[in-house]
């Protein structure tokens, strides 16, 4: 870790940073080279509308089952269930079993659920979210609460609907420029609550991603793309730290596409802090230049992930349409335009 990087707890994000008038300036010139580059993309905008009941029921879906706590029979019923999802949208899948340890030595039954299609072509997409839930609602406001699980509604499920909404429409708009893969990650959330006395380690969460981008080997994926709680109320999403320090181009392709389709209003153009999220794996050990697509309230006084972030809330009750269409909207303009 040098000077210009700090070590951040999962998910506490450093408050975003306040530009200088000369910063200020500088940015307004550029306005010109940026505007440009945003009404070409206006004038190549996909014809494909992305569905947001479709992803809506998807997510409701998962829900149904309970939360999807690991070594649990509605984590494990929930898994099969994707993974018939996608074969349903023409995707060949692979379970990719392992017994990992969690912070506090539990051994945890993990399935990373790997979706491919087309699988001759050579360059590749990736996009992927983690789909199990968090086992203690240890950020709710009431401490009764810290030890219940949460639905993950949001925080889970949310990324995982996009998805298999994404998988849908390519599985009947067979036009991608690039094949796009999707993996759904598990293990993610089992890191330290905070009413644990055990030392703070970023290492106890993205278990899952840990474990598939150390067994990748060499790959020809071009960038990676992860969807982390994309349907809440009211959300914002900024330019995470690790996105723009390995993958600078691939985040301005996105909140330009946002930009160029009417959802620049969801895509903040303002960078943000860093994310200890399934990201960083890929971009640290598989050498996947990849982009977290996260939310961000920064007004929100329990969680800059806004207020059902790791709490008994966060259930379907407060997922938006909204959110769903324009952060699925904004993956249909990304993967159907080539760069």
């Amino acid at each position: 870790m040098n000077n210009h990087q700090i070590s951040y707890m999962h998910r506490k994000m450093v408050s975003f940073r306040h530009f200088a008038m000369a910063i200020a300036v500088a940015m307004l010139l550029a306005a010109c080279s940026t505007t440009k580059r945003q009404q070409v993309s206006i004038q190549s905008a996909v014809d494909i509308s992305f569905s947001a009941d479709s992803a809506y029921a998807y997510c409701a879906a998962q829900c149904q089952f309970g939360p999807r706590v690991m070594n649990s029979k509605a984590h494990d019923d929930c898994g099969a269930w994707i993974a018939a999802q996608f074969e349903r949208h023409g995707y060949s899948v692979e379970q990719q079993s392992a017994s990992l340890k969690g912070y506090d030595g539990t051994v945890l039954r993990s399935t990373n659920i790997i979706a491919r299609r087309d699988t001759a072509h050579g360059e590749r997409l990736l996009v992927c979210a983690h789909w199990d839930s968090r086992p203690w609602a240890d950020n709710d406001a009431d401490s009764a609460q810290w030890h219940k699980p949460v639905m993950a509604a949001n925080d889970g499920a949310s990324g995982v609907a996009v998805m298999l909404e994404l998988a849908r429409i390519i599985n009947s708009h067979d036009s991608l420029p690039v094949p796009v893969d999707f993996v759904c990650f598990d293990a993610e959330d089992w890191g330290i609550p905070q009413w644990s006395d055990a030392d703070a380690d970023g290492n106890t969460w993205a278990l899952g991603a840990q474990h598939w981008a150390a067994l990748l080997g060499s790959h020809n994926y071009r960038y990676a793309v992860l969807l982390d709680m994309v349907g809440g109320q009211g959300a914002r999403f900024y330019r995470e730290g690790y996105s723009i320090q390995y993958a600078r181009s691939v985040v301005d392709r996105i909140w330009d596409a946002a930009a160029a389709i009417g959802y620049g209003s969801f895509f903040v153009h303002a960078d943000g802090g860093y994310v200890t999220d399934d990201h960083v794996p890929l971009n640290e050990v598989a050498n996947i230049p990849a982009v977290d697509i996260i939310n961000y309230y920064p007004d929100c006084r329990q969680s800059s992930f806004g207020p059902t972030w790791h709490t008994v809330s966060d259930d379907m009750q407060h997922i938006d349409r909204n959110t769903l269409q324009a952060v699925g909207q904004t993956l249909v303009q990304l993967l159907y335009s080539v760069y």
